[in-house]
């Protein structure tokens, strides 16, 4: 028999070692696990200050509830009246959707009329900081609905209409009209009288430029139509695909992406260059219609892509016309404006007139007429894909518009030339295919 002889050879580890290796380990853990909570309870900090930044803004400016209630309030009380107040107040037939409101003063809203899709915008509280016209009403006062007074008769009425648009636009020869049209809108129910609410509403519908302008505009299609109204409330056409360019993207992604980036996305997404064209010389029809057009000449203080949009057809429509003003009182106001460096005298984002130190007072006329401002809106929009053949005229085109200096009048041949120029060139591009 034989004996096998099995050697065992144990390792045996200090126990110290041991404990460093684990005291190691759980060091190691303990630091990942209290970095992952660090950076944990960071995220939820600051998607909670977010979340509570954007609540917080969104409640002051979408105050559409207590607008409604207000406008709702006079209505049932008889101070004023309108073809969507019935809807609004008694039917709910008249929805505030999604708000886009920018300003609180000025609630804007998507909304609903039956089987009409629209735009509602209503007035809260003061008017802007800068209000156009001395004998334009008082913020306070439009609200309040307090003109015309009780007794005042219909001829009255137009005689203050009258005045009130000869105040705004100049005297122009067919303003008469111009208060016959006013008249009309203000027989809400089309039963052949104008009533004491319903003329109060009309009242504090004209003391807004947007009001003002679509009147202006009327046969020129460059703004949406009026749909209805409720004292200063009032209901427009829904334009189909605004801004003028840009995606629209969720708020919680919005304050991360940088300025730059935003803009090089904003270019991404437009239509084709063809429809691009059909826009384009929208705009320019637009500033040719506003430049010495049948009720004086308007100035656009703020030409950027989130005031404008179009319809299916490729049609330019003003989806904010706060800012489009009447230059005869802008100039009339300037003046009062006490400064010291030229930005003293800037109005809205566009109007900059310069500072006279002699006087510490603004000078009236603007640096910039309206078409330069509209073809340096333009300018990378249209030039995007541009086809090969034009682009080279195009940026000439575009770039001897965004040089035009002083107001339009001081070069009225130089600017109608290369605002005919620039329509000709994309229209000739365009005419041959469907877009046109």
């Amino acid at each position: 028999m034989q004996i096998h002889h099995f050697s065992f050879i144990v390792l045996v580890t200090p126990l110290g070692t041991w404990k460093n290796v684990s005291y190691h380990l759980m060091a190691r853990f303990s630091y990942l696990h209290m970095k992952y909570l660090f950076f944990s309870w960071l995220a939820v900090f600051v998607g909670s200050w977010i979340v509570y930044v954007e609540y917080s803004t969104y409640t002051e400016l979408c105050r559409g509830h207590d607008c409604k209630n207000s406008i709702c309030d006079k209505y049932r009380k008889g101070v004023i009246d309108g073809s969507a107040c019935s809807s609004l107040c008694e039917k709910d037939t008249l929805y505030l959707g999604k708000c886009f409101t920018a300003k609180p003063n000025s609630q804007v809203y998507s909304g609903s009329w039956g089987d009409l899709e629209g735009v509602i915008k209503c007035q809260m509280e003061e008017a802007p900081h800068y209000d156009l016209g001395g004998d334009m009403e008082p913020r306070k006062e439009a609200a309040t609905f307090s003109k015309p007074t009780k007794g005042t008769s219909v001829e009255k009425f137009r005689e203050m209409i009258f005045n009130h648009l000869k105040a705004k636009v100049g005297d122009q020869a067919n303003l008469a009209d111009l208060a016959t049209q006013v008249l009309s809108i203000a027989d809400a129910n089309k039963d052949g009288h104008i009533s004491l609410p319903e003329a109060r509403s009309t009242w504090a519908l004209l003391q807004l430029n947007e009001f003002l302008l679509a009147l202006v505009l009327q046969d020129r299609e460059h703004t949406p139509k009026l749909l209805g109204f409720c004292g200063d409330l009032y209901v427009l056409d829904k334009v189909p695909h605004s801004p003028l360019y840009g995606i629209s993207l969720p708020w919680i992604i919005e304050v991360w992406i940088p300025a730059g980036l935003r803009r090089s996305m904003d270019q991404w997404f437009t239509p084709s260059w063809p429809h691009k064209a059909k826009i384009s010389i929208g705009l320019l029809e637009l500033v040719e219609d506003i430049f010495h057009g049948t009720f004086g000449s308007f100035l656009m203080c703020d030409v950027s892509a989130t005031n404008f949009g179009y319809n299916d057809r490729h049609d330019l429509k003003v989806m904010d016309a706060r800012y489009i003003v009447p230059e005869a009182i802008f100039q009339e106001e300037i003046r009062q404006q006490r400064c010291d460096v030229d930005e003293d005298c800037l109005y809205g984002a566009d109007c900059l007139t310069s500072c006279d130190l002699t006087k510490h007072r603004c000078t009236p006329e603007v640096t910039r007429p309206n078409l330069a401002k509209a073809c340096e809106a333009l300018k990378d929009y249209i030039l995007r894909g541009a086809p090969s053949d034009v682009s080279e005229e195009l940026e000439k085109q575009l770039y001897a518009c965004i040089a035009l200096k002083g107001s339009a009048e001081q070069m009225e041949i130089e600017h109608s030339l290369i605002l005919n120029n620039l329509k000709t060139l994309l229209w000739k591009k365009i005419s041959h295919t469907k877009d046109s």
